[in-house]
């Protein structure tokens, strides 16, 4: 049986702009397991970015519950557990490519040889030989790459992207997709891409569907039928 990895029931996260309040998400219910592959779709302003914030824990809902079971408090999701890949590079400009990519791991006190899990994350997105190159020296699809290989350095059981693809051209947009997802293939790591482009949603095999806020959940895709 899939481990439950993340369980929403009925959160809402409000947001107050003066006297008046905004639902970014309203009562989203749903549960993420092991080995998914969705994609959550909608239209920019849709609450796809604050839904992906509040499954890594970096917000907390204003009402409902959230429970990562197989993962623990949200104090101990980021960066092992839940990788959170943002719709800018979010890289850090002082740092190379692979101490960009090694942070993370550095932070969690990660086991292991952590040289190799960040030349393997590089390689994996056709990316070893910029490990010494600082971000401004990089064009803006491998800065989306490096913060991908990032993401899957320390091979964490939930990865966020938000609109990954969505300042690439296609061709790059589909090459970042393809060498994702044939990292995740075979493994128990759950993908959730939020998207507005159909073509990356119909790579997955479930589509969530997000709408001023709420959350319509479980539709298979051709993938997943």
């Amino acid at each position: 049986m899939p481990d439950t990895l993340i369980e929403a029931q009925a959160i809402g996260r409000t947001y107050r702009q003066g006297m008046t309040s905004v639902d970014a998400v309203a009562a989203a219910t749903f549960r993420l397991q092991s080995g998914d592959r969705v994609a959550l779709v909608g239209r920019s302003g849709s609450g796809k970015s604050t839904l992906l914030h509040l499954m890594a824990g970096l917000e907390m809902p204003t009402s409902g519950t959230i429970a990562w079971p197989a993962l623990g408090s949200a104090e101990t999701l980021l960066p092992e557990k839940i990788a959170l890949v943002f719709q800018a590079p979010s890289l850090l400009d002082p740092l190379t490519v692979g101490e960009n990519v090694a942070l993370p791991l550095l932070l969690g006190k990660r086991p292991g040889d952590i040289d190799r899990a960040v030349r393997d994350a590089l390689a994996t997105f056709g990316l070893a030989d910029l490990a010494r190159k600082l971000p401004e020296e990089l064009s803006g699809g491998q800065m989306q790459r490096v913060a991908m290989a990032r993401a899957i350095a320390g091979r964490p059981r939930v990865v966020l992207a938000d609109e990954p693809t969505g300042q690439l051209d296609q061709p790059t947009g589909r090459a970042l997709l393809d060498a994702l997802l044939a990292h995740l293939a075979g493994t128990n790591a759950a993908l959730v891409v939020a998207t507005h482009d159909a073509l990356v949603a119909a790579r997955m095999e479930t589509v969530w569907q997000m709408a001023r806020g709420h959350l319509t959940e479980g539709a298979k895709t051709a993938e997943g039928t």
